[in-house]
Parts: C-alpha cells; sequence; structure tokens
C-alpha cells in the first residue's frame, strides 16, 4: 500500500483530525490564559515550598532544643554522679599494692 493509499478514507481523516488537535492544542497551551494557569501553578508550588521550609525549621529549631536541654542534663545532674563513680575507681587504683 502505497502513502497516498494510506492516506484515504478514515485513516487520512485521523491524521488530519490529529494535527488539527496538534495544532489547536499548541495554540491553547501557548495562549496568555494558559499562561496566567502556569504561573499560578508555579506560585503555589512556591508557596508549599516555602511551607516545607518552614516546617523543616521549625522542627531543627526544636531539635535543637532537645539537644541543649539533654546536653544541660548531662553536664549538671549526671556529671555528679560520674564523679562519685570516678573517685571510687581512682581510690582504688591509688591503695598501693602489698608486695
Amino acid at each position: 500500500m502505497s502513502t497516498l493509499g494510506f492516506l484515504k478514507g478514515t485513516h487520512g481523516l485521523l491524521l488530519g483530525a490529529g494535527v488539527l488537535i496538534g495544532s489547536v492544542g499548541a495554540k491553547v497551551l501557548t495562549s496568555d490564559g494558559a499562561k496566567r494557569v502556569y504561573v499560578e501553578a508555579v506560585a503555589a508550588g512556591l508557596r508549599a515550598k516555602q511551607a516545607c521550609e518552614d516546617t523543616v525549621e521549625r522542627a531543627r529549631a526544636e531539635m535543637d532544643d532537645i539537644v541543649a536541654e539533654a546536653a544541660y542534663l548531662n553536664e549538671t545532674v549526671y556529671s555528679v554522679e560520674d564523679e562519685e563513680d570516678s573517685t571510687s575507681d581512682t581510690a582504688a587504683e591509688t591503695v598501693p599494692a602489698k608486695a
């Protein structure tokens, strides 16, 4: 079947409809109305990105607070217990062994 034979009948109509839809689609996608829709979609995406960044920043601040409180707790409360343990260990080491 030749190329011209293929374009006869319904195949030719389908090809023509496809070209027409593609041309109209290209015009619609490049129109001012479509551009406004694209701008709004990108703006919404940027707002969502900013909201995510704010949430991550708040979570980091909370984690920094938790780490700071834990470090303070280790320095104040648990250092007393560590000092008692270390003094008992060093006292046993300083006792001279009998020969």
